[in-house]
């Protein structure tokens, strides 16, 4: 299938078959099997919209999910993320590079990408999240897209815990109360943890600080891959889903 004319649904439909397929992670590790089935919108999402963007810096990579769908879908990905947990970036033979966004800059030239992507990476920031993201800016082409996704702290979930007297943060004891930083370079950092999460203002205001246009901030809707009569259990992602203000996460697209 040509990425660049698939539809939305078909292109969605051809990411879920090449990862059951195994063909972007191992299938019987349950963790990325998790990660994928969970996330399925979301890379489906991110993919269409670089559908036209060729070569991808993908920001905070972790296990390298989105890169392996990237990648397998055609485009010429590079990831940069701290060098833990990186096993799919290593099976695809993915060019990474060694980065602590919080502190470091990015390793390449002005203009070096069309797309860059950060998905579910700065609500870990215990610093401000600004410079990173004018790193992002300066690194895209002009025209190329910045692709940012976060928590978002209005969801159904948070307004759920607060009315039910609970945080929304992580577990206060083992994140927060006894948590010892991580140190790099002089700097300390929590990155074990939500130091924050966002609302669509926010994200927008970042983004037009770091020196983007035509910013779009959008609630997603964040259905979980399920077969057969599992699918039953997708009528309360269905029913959270229809109040756009809900939804957990938020994403922007923004262009250099």
């Amino acid at each position: 299938m040509d990425e660049a004319k698939a539809s939305f649904p078909s292109l969605r439909q051809q990411i879920v078959r090449a990862g059951f397929s195994g063909a972007i992670f191992p299938l019987e590790d349950e963790s990325l099997l998790e990660l994928f089935k969970g996330s399925i919108d979301r890379f489906a999402l991110i993919a269409w919209r670089l559908r036209d963007h060729r070569r991808v810096l993908d920001c905070g990579a972790g296990r390298g999910m989105l890169c392996a769908i990237l990648k397998h879908l055609g485009h010429n990905v590079h990831a940069v993320d701290l060098p833990y947990q990186n096993d799919l970036i290593t099976r695809h033979g993915i060019p990474f590079d060694h980065v602590n966004l919080e502190h470091d800059p990015l390793p390449f030239p002005d203009a070096s990408f069309d797309g860059v992507t950060c998905c579910q990476v700065m609500e870990h920031f215990v610093h401000s999240h600004l410079p990173a993201t004018r790193e992002f800016h300066r690194v895209l082409r002009p025209g190329g897209l910045c692709e940012i996704d976060v928590p978002n702290v209005a969801s159904f979930r948070n307004r759920s815990r607060l009315l039910r007297g609970k945080n929304i943060t992580w577990d206060y004891e083992k994140h927060y109360l006894l948590a010892q930083p991580v140190t790099y370079k002089g700097r300390e950092f929590y990155p074990d943890r939500h130091n924050r999460e966002f609302t669509g203002a926010e994200l927008r205001l970042l983004l037009h600080y770091a020196g983007f246009r035509q910013i779009e901030v959008h609630p997603i809707r964040s259905r979980r891959q399920r077969e057969g009569l599992d699918r039953v259990r997708d009528i309360g992602t269905l029913l959270r889903d229809l109040v756009p203000a809900w939804r957990k996460t938020l994403m922007a697209i923004a262009v250099r």
